[in-house]
């Protein structure tokens, strides 16, 4: 089997060293023929430097890499050599607008002298259009620019107060200033193609006002498969790793391709329904044998966490959040929307589309799991050790032992400190229940709608639907009545499942659970 390219971003290594490689050129080939200047947001680990990097080689005419590849067949692609800069904001310290200066600079003269070109001007901006005209001068061919990470100035700063904001608004100002060179008459007509990477969609008015002709190709349908593993890649280029996953879970390997599925499939980035799994999470799984949260675990979103909480965002609701196509372009640095922030940093992704209404949700098992845990485990006075308790709800769900599952439920509820200032009110009970509930790794639900009400909660197993209403200071008696009342198992019905019901009442005195009544449709 050819290696998995675990943590590789280089085309060139990823080719001759034995890696595998999913064919992304016929895309590739698009953009570079189709467009000139474009921008393409994606979350963390999710192949941005690799693209960049094939893009380089492609540009260099480095043909003998992509022999085999879509593009290499005759007539496809002029492997016409061009002279590349490439900017890499990964590899530049960008402590303050200073050392981002500095450090652009340093990038500039490595190309420069990599192409035998001795800069004259002292000044950065000067500079980028010294190396950019001298390439085009020396070679005789357009040049190429290609920038990875382009907004990694501006978010390394989110989330650490004012200073943070300050820094990260000066480095703002460096970065207009630096990428409107390219748009200067002089330099325009130097150039061949012009891609710039992040992760972020920042407004075109804070970061691109001067380099206003981006093609914003983040959500474009064209693109939705560029980045990310669809399903029939998956099964075309790693077939021998599905079955040696099968083979350590005991399953087949059909069974296997459902489980990867569920655990990192699901990203969708535009109006084309098409999903593609988690690179770095599946290349991991196959790796280890093992289904588990590695794409969390790279990067805990302390930031985030702290600015839902901030906001008191309702956590339940972040399942089915719906907004307009207006939130994806309003990243900015003094008025951040939690719910771009999310989308873009991939801890939501899009469901559904309904004319200009879109639907956002966690893309994946291992998103959902990871992110409420961390919601929970940030939740004030919350106690750690609580989270073994978490961990068994879902076990105690599937094998029906609903005594042992109220048992944890309270154990969780007990260690939160009585002096905790919260409001204990019903939907103070129902995020909670929630958070522990989707961290368990349940298929957890929250408010769904029915053509009669909304439910509070359902939980979904292989062989068993749980349709869950809560209470505050009544019984679970009537939480069990208003399940009945309404109907709300009638969706249910021909699912093939047992259709559970349980009713649960909070007692805001006691701070905890204190009566459930379960009953099997």
């Amino acid at each position: 089997m050819d290696k998995l390219p675990i943590g590789v971003q280089s085309f060139e290594i990823m080719r001759t060293s034995g890696f595998v490689y999913v064919d992304k050129t016929r895309w590739i080939h698009q953009l570079a023929t189709e467009g000139m200047y474009y921008f393409l947001a994606r979350p963390r680990r999710f192949g941005k430097s690799l693209l960049v990097s094939t893009l380089k080689c492609l540009f260099e005419a480095k043909r003998e890499l992509f022999e085999g590849l879509w593009i290499a067949a005759p007539g496809r692609w002029e492997w016409q050599a061009h002279p590349v800069v490439v900017i890499d904001f990964n590899g530049i310290t960008l402590d303050t607008p200073e050392k981002l200066q500095w450090g652009l600079q340093i990038a500039l003269q490595e190309t420069a002298a990599n192409y035998g070109i001795d800069l004259q001007t002292p000044l950065l901006l000067a500079q980028f259009k010294e190396l950019i005209l001298g390439l085009q001068r020396k070679t005789g061919q357009p040049v190429v620019v290609l920038i990875d990470e382009c907004d990694k100035p501006l978010i390394e700063h989110l989330g650490k107060g004012e200073a943070g904001l300050v820094t990260g608004q000066a480095n703002r100002d460096v970065l207009r200033s630096f990428y409107g060179v390219l748009k200067e008459t002089s330099v325009a007509a130097a150039l061949r193609f012009v891609l710039l990477t992040g992760v972020s969609r920042f407004s075109r008015v804070s970061v691109f006002s001067a380099l206003n002709n981006l093609n914003d190709i983040s959500m474009h349908e064209d693109y939705a498969v560029l980045l990310g593993y669809t399903d029939a890649e998956l099964q075309t280029y790693f077939a021998a790793y599905i079955e040696g996953l099968a083979a350590k879970l005991d399953c087949t390997p059909a069974a296997a391709r459902l489980m990867l599925a569920r655990q990192y499939n699901g990203y969708r980035f535009s109006e084309n329904p098409l999903r593609v799994y988690n690179p770095f999470s599946v290349l991991a799984a196959f790796d280890h044998k093992k289904l588990s949260d590695y794409w969390f675990a790279t990067g805990t979103p302390t930031f985030l966490v702290n600015l839902l909480r901030e906001r008191q965002y309702a956590f339940p609701e972040l399942e089915g959040l719906q907004v307009s196509s207006a939130v994806f372009g309003t990243f900015e640095l003094e008025r951040l929307a939690p719910e771009a922030l999310l989308f873009q940093t991939g801890y939501l992704t899009i469901a559904d589309v309904v004319d200009n209404e879109y639907t956002l949700d966690y893309p994946n098992l291992e998103v959902k799991t990871a992110f409420t845990e961390a919601l929970l485990l940030a939740t004030e006075g919350f106690a750690a050790p609580a989270s073994s308790h978490v961990l068994r709800l879902s076990r105690y769900l599937q094998a029906g032992d609903m005594d042992a599952f109220f048992a944890s439920m309270q154990a969780i509820f007990a260690s939160i400190p009585y002096d905790i200032e919260t409001k204990r009110d019903e939907a103070y009970f129902h995020t909670i229940f929630y958070l522990a509930m989707a961290a368990s790794g349940g298929q957890a639900q929250s408010s769904v709608l029915t053509s009669r009400g909304r439910i509070d909660m359902v939980m979904t197993f292989p062989d068993r639907v749980y349709i869950l209403e809560f209470k505050c200071n009544q019984s679970a008696a009537a939480a069990l009545a208003q399940i009945r009342a309404q109907g709300y198992a009638e969706k249910y019905r021909a699912s093939g499942k047992k259709v559970i019901l349980v009713g649960i009442n909070f007692s805001t005195e006691q701070r905890n659970v204190d009566s459930w009544q379960v009953t099997e449709v």
